[in-house]
């Protein structure tokens, strides 16, 4: 995914590993795409939920994100992947966008991989943060 500095709260960090943890025990969902989240949380900066800055993506974040490509604007929620539904907003944290989005800033430009090819989506607000 990118290669920006990320911030993700104590509390998100402990559900993912948790998430992860959990669908590996099991052998649920795809596992590539546990290890691109496993990826990020790795590299990102854990913080106090009260020291993540405004204007980050944290899980449950209504975000509003343009595709540097094609000019298209999109607005999800990022959720955690029982929440998930593409018709109602709600973006899978386990989809590649989703993983690209956790942790960045309005104005940070991610570049995760899509069933097209690889996407330049840049950060045009956090509409709402938990």
């Amino acid at each position: 995914m990118a290669s920006i500095t990320i911030a993700v709260s104590e509390q998100d960090a402990k559900k993912l590993r948790e998430l992860i943890f959990r669908a590996r025990a099991y052998g649920s969902l795809d596992q590539g795409c546990l290890a691109g989240l496993e990826r990020e949380l790795d590299r990102a900066v854990v913080v106090d939920p009260k020291n993540i800055p405004p204007g980050t993506v944290t899980m449950n974040s209504k975000v509003r994100f343009r595709d540097l490509d094609s000019g298209d604007e999109f607005v999800f929620s990022l959720v955690y992947p029982d929440d998930a539904d593409i018709d109602a907003g709600k973006l899978s944290i386990l989809a590649p966008v989703g993983t690209g989005l956790l942790g960045c800033r309005e104005g940070d430009v991610v570049v995760p991989p899509v069933p097209a090819g690889m996407r330049r989506l840049r950060i045009e607000g956090v509409l709402y943060q938990p």
